[in-house]
C-alpha cells in the first residue's frame, strides 16, 4: 500500500505488459531501497502474458529471454538489437 495505506496510492501506476515469446523466460522483481534484492520470480512459457506494474515493493523488473514487453513509452522486444 501507499503512504497512509491507501491501496490507491499504488494501483493508479502505470503497468507493465510481459509476453513470452518461448517458453521459460523469467520475470524477476526487484526491490526497492537501500539494497536492491529480488523479491519475486515468475516463469512464462511461450504465449503467456504477465500484467506487473511497480510498487512501494518493487523499483524494477528484469525480463530473461525472448518476450515483448509493453509500456507506457513504447515497446520493447529483448531479442533485438534496435
Amino acid at each position: 500500500m501507499g503512504e497512509g495505506g491507501r491501496v490507491s496510492d499504488w494501483t493508479s501506476r502505470e503497468y507493465v505488459v510481459i509476453k513470452a515469446k518461448e517458453n521459460g523466460v523469467h520475470v524477476i522483481g526487484l526491490t526497492r531501497g537501500d539494497v536492491t534484492r529480488f523479491h519475486h520470480t515468475e516463469k512464462l512459457d511461450k504465449n503467456e502474458v504477465m500484467i506487473a506494474q511497480f510498487t512501494e515493493h518493487t523499483s524494477a523488473i528484469k525480463v530473461r529471454g525472448r518476450a515483448v514487453i509493453y509500456t507506457a513509452v513504447g515497446t520493447i522486444h529483448t531479442d533485438r538489437d534496435d
